[in-house]
């Protein structure tokens, strides 16, 4: 082969070469495109299944089959000149706590196509999560505590504050807060009571809660220690549902009313006589009748004029009632009712 004295000639192996300085076959040669790690490690909790990166726990729902290759991938690093990088990884487990993974990488280098192979060796490490270690460790920085005014929380309360709860901690967990957790959900003689892992949840499900059953909520904190010096406390969540509940049917002024909801010492209800809205004062309530979501059934036995009949569930006889406007009646249809002694009450 014959060259010009101004072709460029490679100084390491006398090739012509398109630039100044190695020819591409000497510079690729001269450089590492690609390392390998000979080693990689994967630490799981063995209670929830989080993985460990660095120092940072993340909840992963990966099987080892998709985490080994990633793994595997992991400990390649191309050199930045490197265009279109491929690994293909094939994996061999060897025993239960090591797997070997072959390697087989590629790449356009310098406009000249790539191809190189390593081996990586991956560790399977078990190692409890902080979030576990804490659960486990019976840590708590709070509880909420779900009373009512003057009686015992419900049985639709009790349920409804625990779903809320639950709700609240998978939001948050959702959102990669994995320290705020629940660790206990106690349904006592009077009411329920949360034991959540940070302030944060505390504070948000006795908000939610407040928000969807009424009433209010206090904190009341506790001093328990001193850590790198700061004062830890713990805090108590007092959450206070009103005298009265979302359906309650209470008698004032000679009249029925179902409760909608409690503002400060005021009850919003629909007047069962007349079906309109009406505002009762708390003072202005004789008594508490009992709530719309625990009523009987009744058969309607007819419906004439401005009476109708129903068969009372308990004795089976037919009883009289006024017909109201804003309760449609016909025979054969069903009622809903409460009992106010011997009164039946019709509710909505």
């Amino acid at each position: 082969m014959t060259t010009n004295i101004r072709d460029n000639i490679c100084p390491k192996c006398g090739k012509p070469s398109e630039a100044f300085g190695l020819c591409t076959g000497c510079r690729i040669g001269a450089t590492p495109w690609f390392t390998c790690e000979k080693r990689v490690r994967n630490i799981q909790c063995p209670s929830c299944g989080a993985t460990k990166q660095v120092n940072t726990w993340t909840d992963s729902e990966k099987p080892k089959e998709e985490l080994a290759p990633e793994l595997a991938r992991s400990a390649v690093r191309f050199h930045p000149d490197v265009k279109k990088p491929a690994v293909a990884v094939t994996i061999e487990d060897l025993t239960v706590n090591r797997s070997r993974a072959l390697l087989a990488v590629s790449g356009i280098l310098y406009k000249k196509p790539v191809e190189g192979r390593c081996e990586v060796g991956i560790i399977w490490d078990k190692e409890q999560c902080d979030r576990c270690n804490r659960i486990s460790g019976s840590y708590y920085e709070g509880v909420v505590q779900v009373r009512a005014e003057g009686r015992v929380p419900g049985t639709y309360e009790t349920e409804t504050a625990a779903l809320i709860a639950q709700q609240v901690e998978d939001n948050l967990q959702a959102g990669g807060e994995r320290l705020s957790f629940i660790s206990d959900i106690t349904p006592g003689r009077d009411g329920l009571d949360v034991t959540v892992g940070s302030q944060h949840i505390g504070a948000l499900i006795s908000q939610r809660i407040v928000s969807e059953l009424g009433g209010r909520y206090t904190t009341h904190p506790k001093l328990v220690g001193e850590k790198n010096g700061r004062q830890l406390y713990r805090i108590t969540y007092s959450v206070r549902l009103p005298r009265y509940q979302k359906y309650d049917v209470v008698k004032a002024k000679n009249r029925y009313y179902e409760v909608e909801g409690v503002e400060s010492r005021f009850l919003r209800t629909t007047d069962l006589q007349d079906g309109t809205p009406k505002s009762v004062r708390e003072s202005e309530v004789e008594r508490l009748i009992g709530n719309s979501r625990n009523a009987e059934s009744a058969l309607v036995v007819f419906a004439d004029g401005k009476t109708i009949g129903v068969m009372d569930p308990a004795s089976c006889r037919t009883v009289e009632l006024k017909k109201l406007k804003w309760l449609p009646a016909e025979a054969g249809g069903q009622l809903r009712l409460l009992r106010d002694g011997d009164q039946l009450v019709p509710v909505r």
